[in-house]
């Protein structure tokens, strides 16, 4: 069943791209990264998914011609479970010079509840704190509208030549996305994050960070609290 759903997840995607994915093979360079990291808890949309327990998280991203195939693992430290595996293909292509579009689907493989798939479309500026809003759409699992929303800002500061600081804000709407979020329309969380980058070479770099996540509206505060968290990632850039 897994596998079925996943299948089905990558053709809805690779249908929807096939009108703008005709660039030839031959022409394609393939980038990448992968990444391993520590983390106090593992924090999802407010949402503290691992009781609190320390986690490792990593995966590897592999993109060409605009595509990007994502895997991604949640190993919880104190259980020894691998909790979540996720693996997503997203498609990025620019309509202007200001406007930048993402379209993909994330296929959800979990360990103690039933998978799902969630669709999603990214809008960005390239202007001042790179406003992004950003639709979620649970086609699977969710029993009503499945839709979820978040608006995020974010800026770099360069501290020096291989340092950067980089601050996020982020809000977040339920529209009934019951099965992951909750039945309920309303306002969800925010989050504060900070995020400090240090590059050892052009390949390997090092980021600690900090995430601040509370609940913004009654409905939301039924279902999650506020989380503080932080941990490190390593990662390395071919």
């Amino acid at each position: 069943m897994k596998y079925r759903k996943l299948f089905t997840a990558l053709l809805v995607v690779l249908l929807a791209f096939s009108g703008v994915t005709s660039v030839a093979m031959a022409a394609t360079e393939v980038e990448g990264s992968a990444y391993v990291g520590y983390s106090s808890k593992y924090l999802w949309r407010g949402f503290d998914l691992s009781n609190g327990n320390p986690v490792v998280q990593g995966g590897v991203d592999v993109g060409f011609n605009g595509l990007t195939f994502s895997y991604w693992s949640n190993l919880d430290l104190d259980t020894g479970e691998i909790s979540e595996t996720d693996f997503t293909i997203d498609y990025g292509f620019a309509l202007s010079d200001l406007v930048a579009v993402g379209v993909g689907n994330v296929f959800y493989s979990l360990e103690n509840a039933a998978d799902t798939n969630e669709l999603y479309l990214g809008v960005s500026l390239d202007t001042l704190l790179a406003p992004t809003l950003t639709l979620y759409y649970d086609y699977d699992e969710a029993q009503k509208d499945g839709l979820f929303y978040t608006f995020s800002i974010a800026h770099e500061l360069e501290l020096a030549e291989t340092l950067t600081l980089g601050l996020g804000g982020l809000v977040s709407y339920n529209q009934q996305s019951d099965y992951s979020i909750g039945d309920y329309t309303g306002w969800h969380n925010y989050e504060f994050s900070a995020t400090l980058d240090y590059a050892l070479n052009g390949q390997v770099g090092i980021s600690p960070y900090l995430i601040y996540s509370d609940a913004i509206s009654a409905e939301a505060e039924r279902v999650i609290a506020d989380e503080f968290v932080g941990g490190i990632t390593f990662s390395f850039n071919f």
